[in-house]
């Protein structure tokens, strides 16, 4: 592998752990929607250096979502739980985002911190395998 493919795997992997640091101190700060967002962007981040692992280059949401899915889920890789983690969590920060009125509560935000933990270590779990 290149040097700047693992140069850019380690970047990705930097954003994601920023991240879920970023989002442990807004939930201590009951700032609840960013959190959220936060955590999500964890989980695609660490998606994104799967990807660059794998040579594949994708920047859209939908698009990195779908390849995780059907490369790396489908095919046994990674549980189909994790899956449905990151997809609630794109939702979650869709609506945390854009949806006016939108509320979330301290349990879930935090439910969703713990899965983007989990989620960030089963990748790069995966990616020092490979």
């Amino acid at each position: 592998m290149s040097d700047t493919r693992e140069t850019l795997i380690r970047y990705r992997l930097e954003q994601a752990d920023e991240s879920l640091e970023s989002a442990q101190i807004l939930l201590e700060s009951k700032k609840l929607r960013p959190s959220i967002s936060r955590s999500y962007y964890a989980m695609f981040y660490a998606v994104l250096a799967l990807l660059v692992k794998e040579g594949l280059r994708i920047s859209k949401h939908t698009g990195a979502i779908s390849v995780f899915n059907r490369e790396f889920v489908k095919k046994g890789i990674f549980d189909k739980e994790l899956s449905s983690w990151l997809q609630e969590a794109f939702d979650l920060r869709q609506r945390a985002d854009y949806r006016e009125l939108f509320t979330v509560s301290l349990e879930r935000a935090e439910k969703v911190l713990s899965q983007a933990r989990t989620f960030v270590a089963e990748v790069k779990t995966a990616i020092t395998k490979k």
